[in-house]
């Protein structure tokens, strides 16, 4: 089978095409032809070494991916086979991601992805959100599940809304029934705000944003979903309710936070971090059933019309996909593997 492989930390030029053996599923274990890759940021910061470490041995890149399982190992319900699947973390603490024609995973990480919804979807679920629906489950008071309603009489401000995780976090948001401002940097990205879903979109080039934002929201945000939490602070802090969240999943801009102590503790904000990969196993799982749930109701969608255009890559070309998201494409990056 063809795969993607790094055996050094590098640029996107350490990747190479080559062939391996095709793997056989062990106990626990399903194998699935993949179909489409997703690359998330931390795909090419792993294979950069920023998140530290070399690698032991041939790597095969990429968290996300969609495809159908066409083998199980010993004791898994031999019923699975043939199901169209999204996977997730597949290659957290492990050297086999999506990028490659078949991947053996745990069975839990590859979740059944309904009859009308397409590979690109499910490639583009996984780390975008799994971490948004972390982000929207860690407010004062709940709830720590989503479903429509979930979220009612709430308001979410998502900072970045026309990134990935931005992206997902305005639809499920939606989806659980809150009203969701967004600010962007440009009427491009605004415009994909709004086809998220986002009721109210802030330009803080061109608006005071947090003007822009209490207007929409007099009593207050809620819950911030944050990928810059230095640049927004003096906005969120401005603009939170009583009682509000910080939910910070990102650094972009600086990795440092500077808090007023008194005015925050006066209103009981609470800054939550996220990483989604050490989310607590039963936080894990309720995301990944209350994700599959919303791309069951129709909720999640990808493409220009839903906010996320789609940047298609082949196989041979993951060295230019890395790259594209390494500069700060937007919308999601995908290599189509079969």
């Amino acid at each position: 089978m063809r795969a993607i492989v790094y055996t050094e930390n590098g640029g996107p030029e350490v990747l190479r095409l080559v062939d391996r053996p095709v793997p056989e599923p062990g106990p626990g274990e399903v194998r699935v032809r993949v179909h489409v890759s997703g690359v998330n940021p931390t795909d090419w910061k792993s294979r950069a070494g920023s998140r530290g470490g070399a690698p032991a041995g041939e790597t095969v890149p990429n968290q996300d991916g969609a495809g159908v399982i066409d083998a199980v190992g010993p004791g898994h319900h031999p019923g699975r086979v043939g199901e169209r699947v999204w996977l997730w973390e597949a290659a957290w603490q492990r050297a086999d991601g999506t990028a490659q024609e078949f991947v053996v995973l745990p069975a839990r990480q590859a979740v059944a992805l309904p009859g009308d919804a397409s590979f690109e979807l499910g490639a583009s679920l996984g780390i975008p959100a799994l971490t948004a629906h972390r982000c929207l489950t860690v407010a004062e008071g709940g709830p720590d599940r989503l479903a429509p309603g979930a979220l009612a009489g709430r308001t979410v401000l998502v900072a970045g809304g026309a990134g990935a995780v931005g992206n997902a976090a305005i639809q499920l948001a939606r989806w659980a029934g809150a009203r969701v401002v967004s600010t962007v940097s440009s009427p491009e990205k605004a415009a994909l705000a709004r086809a998220a879903g986002a009721e109210h979109v802030v330009n803080y080039r061109t608006e005071d944003a947090a003007e822009a934002i209490r207007g929409f929201a007099p009593d207050g945000v809620h819950l911030v979903v944050e990928v810059a939490p230095g640049a927004n602070a003096a906005t969120n802090h401005a603009v939170l309710a009583v009682a509000g969240t910080v939910a910070v999943y990102a650094t972009e801009g600086t990795g440092e936070l500077t808090v007023p102590v008194f005015p925050l503790m006066a209103r009981n904000v609470r800054y939550q971090f996220v990483l989604v990969y050490t989310v607590p196993p039963d936080a894990k799982a309720h995301a990944v059933e209350d994700v599959g749930a919303a791309v069951s109701d129709g909720a999640l969608r990808v493409g220009e019309e839903a906010g996320l255009p789609l940047h298609r890559y082949p196989l041979e070309r993951t060295a230019d996909a890395h790259a594209a998201v390494e500069a700060g494409a937007v919308g999601k990056v995908l290599v189509d593997v079969n």
